[in-house]
């Protein structure tokens, strides 16, 4: 029987969670070019991306 919609949303949102875990410690040691990679992977990753990269301080100057 295939999965609901429900299980694949929640394994959607765990991956996103650790992903963006990832890219945030790489982040901490990021240059200025490979900041504006992660900020792009967080763009494409979800939905809500702006305002992640808002509060982490990405967005484009």
């Amino acid at each position: 029987m295939p999965c609901s919609e429900r299980r694949k949303e929640i394994k959607r949102r765990r991956h996103r969670r650790r992903k963006l875990g990832q890219l945030a410690k790489k982040l901490k040691k990021a240059t200025v070019s490979e900041r504006a990679t992660i900020s792009e992977k967080i763009r494409t990753l979800t939905p809500g991306g702006r305002g992640i990269i808002e509060s982490w301080g990405l967005e484009e100057r």
